[in-house]
């Protein structure tokens, strides 16, 4: 199987937005991430979605902490994701995610519930400027360099729809 034939995203954005078949599948692939990160399977270890973990002095705590989040919005929304699925956490300084990157993820998710589920996306139309997940820190920036990788390499989303500055 090539990096291709998983359509990987460990979404920068907070995980509310997502609408319940992308929440399910987060949970999924950050648990994949989790299991690649801390070498329990050979596939996707040069994935450009994990570089920003493996980047970290701590790779287990980060992926630990940003499944967490995504364990909380389910249980916020009532669903029974199995929390001891999630690896050994403890303290994990902030990622840095770019305001280029959340903008281009936004576009991105909004082309999918578009698509998927309009309804779920009218829930956000107000929203000025995304939140990121919990675990990262925005700063100025553009696309990250792992996003365009992926990009070229076909393993994930089209263009943005816009090419306006990034929400603020």
């Amino acid at each position: 199987m090539s990096h291709g034939d998983l359509n990987l995203r460990l979404w920068s954005l907070h995980p509310r937005y997502l609408d319940p078949k992308g929440l399910v599948a987060l949970w999924r692939e950050a648990l994949l991430a989790q299991a690649v990160l801390a070498g329990r399977t050979r596939g996707y270890r040069h994935h450009p979605q994990l570089a920003r973990f493996q980047a970290c002095a701590a790779p287990g705590l980060a992926i630990a902490a940003y499944l967490g989040e995504v364990h909380a919005e389910a249980v916020r929304r009532g669903y029974r994701f199995d929390e001891t699925r999630i690896g050994p956490g403890g303290p994990c300084a902030p990622l840095p995610v770019t305001l280029g990157q959340l903008e281009y993820e936004w576009e991105h998710l909004a082309a999918k519930l578009r698509a998927r589920d309009p309804e779920w996306l009218r829930r956000f139309e107000a929203v000025a400027g995304p939140e990121p997940h919990p675990l990262f820190q925005a700063l100025p920036g553009g696309i990250a360099d792992w996003e365009v990788r992926a990009r070229s390499s076909g393993t994930d989303a089209p263009t943005p729809r816009t090419s306006r500055p990034p929400r603020t």
